[in-house]
């Protein structure tokens, strides 16, 4: 299968139910295991995609298994906790796990709702992926050895059964993009943001320009 950037995820039945925005990879094993889907445009939601719930995956789209069920029904891809700083006071019950203070009267002339965080608590974003995974970000940069900047992701291509990554796309440019295809075995490091090679600039010179 290939994650193409942006691409359309639509249901068993042609319904578009949103984009892919990230590809979720073991960094060790370069085994895929997720995508995150985007929906919304102005109200943006990300939901966590199981790649076990994906019958398809090519350059132009994303088709869902009939089995996948409703979107809404799978996990957000963050969520916001509110918790003690080391050493703070046991806090006192709260709906959803949220701060008290949220939920305390209100300092801003008694209007529901308005009352400030306490500042006894911070905010802790928690992402809905597999412990040791990482949520490669669409367009996340690669980097040489040397510390040059390539290009940008634009696919992840897998293989079957395992969905192992073999081989990424990053291309170069605006309105002219250059494409070069990557194995997988150049990358040394996988971020969210940034993908690391195992060579220099010159041995993407070296690699014929990706026609698809």
């Amino acid at each position: 299968m290939q994650f193409q950037q942006d691409v359309s995820i639509v249901a068993a039945n042609g319904q578009e139910v949103g984009h892919i925005d990230r590809v979720v990879v073991d960094p060790q094993t370069k085994v895929v295991t997720h995508i995150v889907v985007r929906k919304g445009f102005l109200f943006k939601e990300e939901k966590v995609v199981p790649i076990a719930l994906i019958a398809d995956a090519t350059e132009d789209q994303i088709t869902l298994r009939a089995d996948a069920g409703d979107l809404e029904a799978l996990p957000p891809f963050e969520e916001k906790h509110y918790v003690q700083p080391e050493g703070g006071t046991a806090p006192t019950s709260s709906p959803s796990g949220l701060a008290p203070s949220l939920y305390g009267p209100s300092p801003l002339g008694g209007v529901p709702g308005a009352s400030l965080p306490d500042e006894r608590y911070i905010a802790q974003i928690e992402q809905n992926i597999p412990e040791g995974t990482i949520a490669m970000k669409e367009g996340a940069k690669a980097i040489t050895t040397e510390g040059k900047h390539v290009g940008n992701v634009e696919r992840v291509f897998t293989d079957s059964p395992e969905e192992r990554a073999t081989h990424l796309l990053i291309s170069k440019g605006l309105l002219s993009k250059e494409r070069k295809l990557i194995p997988i075995t150049w990358v040394t490091i996988m971020g969210e943001d940034e993908v690391h090679l195992a060579v220099k600039e010159e041995a993407l010179a070296d690699l014929g320009v990706y026609q698809s």
